[in-house]
């Protein structure tokens, strides 16, 4: 076991020194690593997700503006260039950050950051692409997320536990009228210098700064988006739904910086086994009935974290029971201490490191740093998982429970449980 963690360890290193440092090319933030991927793949990170936008559902519209007609480009041409080179192009955003990614075979990267440059400064934001293209696309996308129980919590979980900034949902909502020019400029108060971060992985860190110093030329600066600091307010919603999974959101919220004991606590939550076909250990799992699931929620972000448990099931009666045991075992938590902690901890550094794994681990894992200029390495959350303990662990764990709840129910409300019947 030991050599396990010492090799895991060693592994974790290996990732973080193969990264490249972060440095500054065209204004922008940009950190590539190298490790001989057959592959190749580039990705822009902008500080502009729904917390920062102008007007409601304008975020979700800029990052559907991805790929249309550039001063360069058509929007059929991009897609017919892209076809031609055999690479994927891709757009996705979050609360914090609109992200516009390549993926392309090695040896093609200077079309690639070319047209994804060409996103950030020429997009021409024509009228008849948002009423033939964009809106249907904002359309379908927040038709097909809200059909979905689960994400339906979740943002409301958001709305309810702070209000505005994080609560803003990262889907455009039907009723709110959106003009090409309104998203136009939100694009300029975001697309510039300082406010971009460029992540590549299987490229050559100094080939990639001169395509960027190339093609973005002289990359107009921008002011930092604002937002009023996080705050968490927590409450309760039911939502009335049917033809999907009963679901039910407990959680709760802190403010500052994300914290390695909620990392911790999410990692001994976890009710995914560890081997194939058996029971987890969680202390949850021994007590989920037959044909419900409980899933640990950890979401940290710049200045807040959102932490909380989300309870599906085909009854309400198996919902009831599934939160129950989860609210159960939530409260118990803080008594962790010794081999079970430590238990904890690894699995906690086990999933930071697997996150790389994988490039989009590396965006969600590294970008915010990348952006920010911190180092673009995983030993720094490693360190602080390494350094919880029993005395830290169980003051947040207290600390998280003394705030407000977030409670949220979807499904058939006049039958899925309260909060105070779930012990809250």
């Amino acid at each position: 076991m030991l050599a396990a963690r010492a090799s895991a360890a060693r592994a974790a290193s290996r990732i973080a020194r193969n990264f490249a440092t972060v440095v500054d090319s065209a204004g922008v933030k940009v950190a590539a690593a190298d490790n001989g991927e057959a592959t190749s793949a580039v990705t822009f990170i902008v500080k502009a997700g729904s917390r920062f936008e102008s007007k409601p559902g304008v975020a979700h519209a800029l990052k559907n503006y991805a790929f249309k007609s550039t001063e360069k480009r058509s929007a059929l041409g991009t897609v017919r260039e892209a076809e031609l080179y055999g690479g994927v192009l891709s757009s996705s955003l979050s609360r914090e950050h609109l992200a516009v990614s390549a993926e392309f075979l090695r040896g093609d990267e200077a079309f690639f950051v070319d047209v994804l440059s060409s996103y950030l400064t020429s997009t021409k934001f024509t009228r008849y692409e948002l009423s033939e293209l964009v809106g249907p696309t904002c359309e379908a996308e927040t038709t097909a997320a809200f059909s979905n129980p689960a994400t339906r919590a979740l943002e409301l979980a958001h709305a309810i536990a702070f209000r505005n900034g994080l609560g803003n949902s990262i889907f455009a909502t039907p009723g709110h009228h959106l003009s090409a020019a309104d998203v136009e400029a939100y694009a300029h108060s975001v697309f510039g210098s300082g406010n971009v971060a460029v992540v590549g992985t299987g490229i050559d860190p100094a080939a990639l700064e001169k395509l960027l110093e190339k093609s973005l030329g002289k990359f107009a600066a921008a002011v930092s988006p604002s937002s009023s600091p996080s705050k968490y307010f927590g409450g309760e919603t039911r939502l009335d739904a049917h033809g999907a999974a009963e679901t039910v959101f407990i959680g709760f919220g802190t403010t500052g910086a994300p914290s390695a004991e909620l990392a911790v606590l999410a990692a001994h939550l976890d009710t995914t086994p560890s081997v194939k076909w058996s029971k987890s250990t969680s202390p949850i799992a021994a007590s989920i009935p037959e044909g419900a699931s409980v899933q640990v929620v950890h979401l940290p972000y710049s200045d807040a974290s959102l932490f909380g448990l989300l309870v599906q099931g085909q009854t309400t009666a198996a919902v009831k029971e599934a939160g129950k045991a989860a609210v159960a075992a939530l409260k118990e938590a803080g008594n962790l201490k010794g081999e079970d902690l430590q238990k904890a901890i690894a699995k906690a550094k086990f999933s930071a490191a697997s996150a790389l794994d994988g490039r989009d681990g590396v965006i969600s894992a590294l970008g915010a740093k990348i952006l920010s200029g911190s180092p673009a390495s995983l030993s720094d959350t490693i360190s602080s998982l390494e350094k919880v303990d029993t005395a830290a662990f169980e003051k947040a764990t207290a600390s998280l429970l003394k705030a407000k709840p977030t409670f949220v129910a979807v499904g058939d409300i006049t039958s899925l449980p309260y909060a105070d019947e779930l012990g809250l």
